[in-house]
């Protein structure tokens, strides 16, 4: 531990069912399990050790449902067992943070923490790497909020944005005015434009006390919840007392609750080569494509005149096909999916017709 700071934790989010990714998510392993880039790791190993030359193992906490508890262990088997923390229901993001926090908190009144997505691809580890040191020394210091904002390198309608000040004030940090939506196309323009905007990648740094403070401020019906018996987190009843105080709690995001009522909310601008991976077409962005613009996962494929696509099978069965363009075609042992990749969003939507 003599060459990390004492006080320093990650957190990392792996609770989502990432359905926009079906039928390879599943709500029984959904992506951040997968080997979804085919590296031979899952985006959460990925996400896991990259953190590592700024924290030990043991200072890494994953937030995941009840339900993936086991997935998580066989992940991660480096990480102690109660460093999983399980929530009991689906509430969103702000109960979830609250909860991390109290959980540091009972074993250490100083602690500074990232929370990460367990599911996103970053190319230029060492400067993300870099960043979060910068910012997790400027929480410890200053009595503010800190997230990464992504530079924006086109009009993107699949992110929210960051609206920042121009002033550079703390280091290389921006104030955040406000937190926006998934914008129109029209509207992503403009903000492309501006040079004002970055994307949320929904990394932040924050620290415990702080944050329960901002809690007790701005959404105290969710804290009031969870600090019921602050005796019990970090104990081995902490989980029986989770299970029946969290699903009490709002289903709300914490960039709602916290993030776009505080004024203490400040920004990095960086470049890291950042994907979420929300869909298979960001997958395609993503991956190495063939002289037609075309990715193939899995070995068994065959493409003629196949254009603009994205094909994933894993199976032993030889698969031919010719002429398809502007397609996602993904072929799993229990469903097959075929489905124009101009209308993907419509996926999360069939999943949920399919499971009705």
């Amino acid at each position: 531990m003599s060459e990390f700071n004492k006080n320093y934790y990650v957190t990392i989010m792996a609770g989502g069912v990432g359905s926009r990714f079906w039928p390879s998510s599943t709500e029984q392993k959904p992506k951040q399990f997968l080997d979804i880039l085919g590296v031979g790791k899952s985006l959460l190993r990925m996400t896991f050790e990259r953190f590592l030359s700024i924290v030990p193992a043991d200072h890494i906490l994953i937030v995941t449902n009840k339900i993936y508890a086991d997935i998580v262990k066989s992940e991660l088997p480096e990480i102690p067992t109660e460093n999983i923390l399980c929530e009991p229901s689906r509430n969103n993001t702000a109960p979830c943070v609250a909860y991390t926090a109290l959980r540091l908190l009972s074993k250490n009144k100083d602690a500074v923490f990232v929370t990460a997505p367990s599911d996103h691809v970053i190319l230029k580890e060492e400067t993300f790497l870099n960043h979060i040191k910068v910012a997790l020394n400027m929480v410890e210091k200053e009595n503010c909020i800190t997230t990464l904002g992504i530079k924006p390198t086109r009009p993107d309608t699949g992110y929210g944005y960051i609206h920042v000040e121009d002033e550079v004030i703390i280091g290389k940090s921006q104030k955040v005015l406000e937190f926006k939506e998934k914008p129109k196309l029209d509207v992503a323009e403009i903000y492309l434009e501006s040079g004002k905007y970055l994307w949320n990648a929904g990394i932040f740094i924050w620290k415990a006390s702080d944050l329960i403070q901002s809690f007790d401020k701005y959404a105290p019906d969710i804290i009031s919840i969870l600090s019921q018996d602050i005796t019990k987190f970090g104990t081995t009843e902490e989980q029986a007392y989770i299970d029946n105080v969290y699903p009490k709690t709002p289903n709300i995001s914490v960039d709602y609750a916290i993030l776009e009522n505080s004024d203490k909310v400040l920004t990095i601008p960086v470049d890291i080569g950042w994907s979420d991976l929300g869909t298979w077409n960001s997958l395609h962005d993503y991956l190495d494509k063939d002289e037609n613009n075309t990715v193939t996962i899995g070995s068994n494929t065959l493409l003629i005149d196949t254009e603009n696509s994205i094909i994933r099978s894993d199976s032993n069965k030889t698969v031919v096909i010719k002429g398809l363009k502007n397609y996602i075609v993904v072929d799993e042992a229990d469903a097959l999916l075929i489905y124009p990749k101009s209308d993907e969003q419509e996926i999360k939507n069939v999943v949920n017709s399919l499971q009705k």
